[in-house]
C-alpha cells in the first residue's frame, strides 16, 4: 500500500513556502495582500495553513508578485491541489472532527506515543476499543461501532510498503487495568505481544517503580515526517477534543518528556516479558 497524501501536511508545506517567498521579498503580510490583491484574511489563512478553500487565481497572483519561476509556480499549484484531496477519514468527520489525526498519521514516518491509562489506539483490538468507547455509557451502541471501525481503519498505516515506525511507551497500569473483562483483556495483551514482534513497532512498558516522570500530565503523540520540510507535530488529547502543537518550544518540551519516559521505561525485551507475565496471570484466573 502506497502512502496516501495528507491534505493537512500539504497545506502546512504550502503555507511555509508562501511565507518564505513573502519574507524573502521583504513584504509585510498586509503589503503582500495589497500588492497581489489577495484579501488579507485569505492570505493570512493560507500562511497559517487554516484555509480550507484556496483559489488558483490567488496562488497565481502571489506567484506573480514574488516573480517565481514556472517550476515553482507549478509546484505551488500542485501543493494547492493536493491540499484539497480527501482521505478515507473524511467520511468520519463526526468521529475525528475537522482536524483529523489520521490525516497526519498517513504521512508520518515516526509515531511516538506515550499512554498512561489505556493501550494506544493504534494497538487496540476491536473488542478492547469498543469497551473503551462504552466507558461511562455516554455513547449509543451505533456510535460505538462507528468509532471502533474508524479506529481500526487508522491501523492501515502499518500495511504500507514502508510502514510508519511506532515507538509506544505504555504505563504498567494500562496493562493491568482489566477493560472489558478478562477475556477481552487477554486478547488485547496477546495482540500487543504480536504487534511488538513487528520490526517497525517498539513497545516499552513504564513500570510503577519508575516513579515520577515528565509525562505525568497525560498522553500525547509526536509525529515526525520523512522530509525536513515538514516539521514534527505534537498531538495532545483532551477530554473534549485534540490539540495540535507545532511551535519549536512545544515540540522540544514534548520531545524531552518522551525521551524521559522512554529512558526510565523497561527495554523492549523486558517489556515483552512483562506483558507476557501479566497475560499469564490473567489466564490462570
Amino acid at each position: 500500500m502506497q502512502t496516501p497524501i495528507s491534505p493537512s501536511v500539504r497545506r502546512r508545506r504550502l503555507a511555509r513556502e508562501l511565507r518564505r517567498l513573502r519574507e524573502a521579498h521583504g513584504f509585510k503580510l498586509s503589503a503582500a495582500a495589497k500588492e497581489s490583491k489577495v484579501p488579507l484574511s485569505t492570505l493570512s489563512s493560507i500562511e497559517t495553513a487554516t484555509a480550507r478553500r484556496i483559489r488558483t487565481r490567488d496562488i497565481d497572483a502571489l506567484a506573480d508578485l514574488y516573480g517565481v519561476s514556472d517550476e515553482v509556480r507549478e509546484a505551488l499549484h500542485t501543493l494547492t491541489q493536493e491540499s484539497k484531496e480527501q482521505g478515507w477519514w473524511s467520511s468520519y468527520r463526526d468521529v475525528f472532527g475537522g482536524n483529523a489525526l489520521p490525516d497526519f498519521e498517513n504521512e508520518a514516518s515516526i509515531i511516538r506515543r506515550f499512554e498512561g491509562l489505556t493501550i494506544p489506539g493504534l494497538l487496540q483490538t476491536p473488542e478492547y476499543a469498543a469497551e473503551v468507547f462504552r466507558a461511562g455509557r455516554m455513547l449509543e451502541e451505533a456510535d460505538v461501532e462507528r468509532r471502533v471501525k474508524a479506529r481500526m481503519e487508522r491501523k492501515s498505516i502499518f500495511n504500507r510498503i514502508k510502514p510508519a515506525h511506532m515507538v509506544a511507551v505504555i504505563d504498567e497500569g494500562a496493562l493491568r487495568r482489566t477493560i472489558g473483562g478478562p477475556e477481552v483483556m487477554k486478547e488485547q495483551l496477546d495482540h500487543l505481544k504480536n504487534m511488538a514482534l513487528r520490526h517497525h513497532i517498539d513497545i516499552q512498558v513504564l513500570p510503577y517503580s519508575s516513579g515520577a516522570h515528565l509525562a505525568l500530565a497525560g498522553p500525547f503523540t509526536i509525529l515526525d515526517f520523512p522530509t525536513a520540510k515538514d516539521a514534527p507535530i505534537v498531538y495532545v488529547e483532551t477530554a473534549v477534543d485534540g490539540l495540535y502543537l507545532d511551535g519549536l518550544e512545544e515540540i522540544e518540551r514534548y520531545t524531552l518528556a518522551f525521551g524521559n519516559v522512554q529512558g526510565v521505561a523497561l527495554s523492549t525485551t523486558l517489556s515483552f516479558q512483562m506483558i507476557d507475565d501479566i497475560l499469564r496471570s490473567l489466564e490462570s484466573t
